[in-house]
């Protein structure tokens, strides 16, 4: 998939040579970050937390440049048309890697047009419900599922969203049955939730913290394989008779194909130095994101990986786009 991933099989000493130098002295400039979506949210806490510790790092400003719209198309299309001189980068996801790719026949970007940095951040999914639905655990709420097959109804951010996706995923293991009620956005889809309107969701964590430690929400289970140290008490789905089930959202850095090797090791090094720091590392926590690093090589794997993964699921589901 990432042709650009083996750079140094192909490019002679006097390239190498020329790289090495243009990293040491990168950057000499303010750098782009695009956000392929509308600020609030985890994307926009992670850029923009990403964003200070790398000026503070580079002495260089990190500008985020927040461009929602078309399913992320309209960031992820200015990214890969950028110079790839490593001063334009893109806030990767989910949805815009290994989503896209298999539910858009047409897209105005690439998967192939980015050079993968780095993996930045992994967003458990969770379980919640309504406090109205009768279900306290997660082995009751299939059971209830399954009781009444399409009559409880699950919110999502839209067609397509992490969050419609991690619950097709429960629905094709678990096999239970229940109908999708699509959103613009999480937060019209929490407002609902919290109102009754619809019984469950299964999001990623963030929006979801402040609903659940205010006892508004009911949480059932997490996406990730290990329970998360924000809710010690909430098993995951693995640990509930689902072995192997895990379903998280994921931010990563990517830059224009073609960007030199030298550069995007740098910019990988870096954002593994700002991962580290112990403001980060809080920051992410809090608001139930867990800091993940990797080599551009294994994050160019990763995406391979989930594309597969993801792809299976939009087929078997038979999702469409709106």
């Amino acid at each position: 998939m990432f042709k650009w991933i083996r750079p140094l099989l192909t490019v002679g000493l006097m390239g190498l040579a020329a790289g090495a130098a243009i990293a040491q002295e990168y950057p000499t400039k303010p750098i782009t970050l695009i956000v392929p979506f509308a600020p609030g949210g985890s994307s926009d806490l992670i850029s923009r937390l990403l964003g200070q510790k790398l000026t503070e790092a580079f002495k260089q400003q990190v500008i985020v440049d927040n461009r929602g719209g078309g399913a992320g198309f309209v960031g992820m299309q200015a990214a890969a048309r950028a110079a790839p001189d490593g001063y334009t980068l893109i806030l990767g996801h989910i949805g815009t890697l290994a989503v896209n790719p298999a539910m858009f026949a047409k897209m105005p970007y690439k998967v192939d047009e980015f050079a993968p940095v780095t993996l930045v951040a992994t967003v458990p999914n969770v379980l919640v419900v309504s406090p109205a639905l009768p279900a306290k655990t997660f082995q009751e709420f299939i059971k209830l599922a399954k009781e009444k097959p399409g009559t409880l109804n699950y919110g999502s951010a839209g067609i397509g969203s992490a969050g419609h996706l991690a619950m097709e995923y429960l629905k094709q293991k678990t096999g239970i049955e229940m109908s999708h009620v699509p959103y613009k956005g999480t937060g019209p889809m929490i407002t609902d939730l919290l109102s009754g309107q619809t019984q469950a969701t299964f999001t990623g964590a963030p929006p979801l913290m402040p609903h659940i430690k205010a006892d508004k929400l009911r949480p059932l289970a997490v996406g990730s394989a290990k329970r998360l140290e924000t809710l010690p008490d909430v098993p995951s789905v693995a640990e509930q008779d689902y072995p192997g089930f895990e379903t998280s959202q994921w931010y990563g850095i990517l830059a224009p194909a073609k960007t030199p090797a030298p550069i995007v090791q740098k910019l990988a090094a870096e954002i593994h130095r700002a991962l580290q720091n112990p403001e980060v590392i809080e920051r992410f926590q809090h608001d139930g994101s867990i800091p993940t690093a990797s080599t551009p090589e294994e994050f160019a794997a990763f995406i391979e990986k989930e594309a597969k993964l993801w792809g299976d699921i939009v087929k078997a589901a038979g999702i469409q786009p709106n």
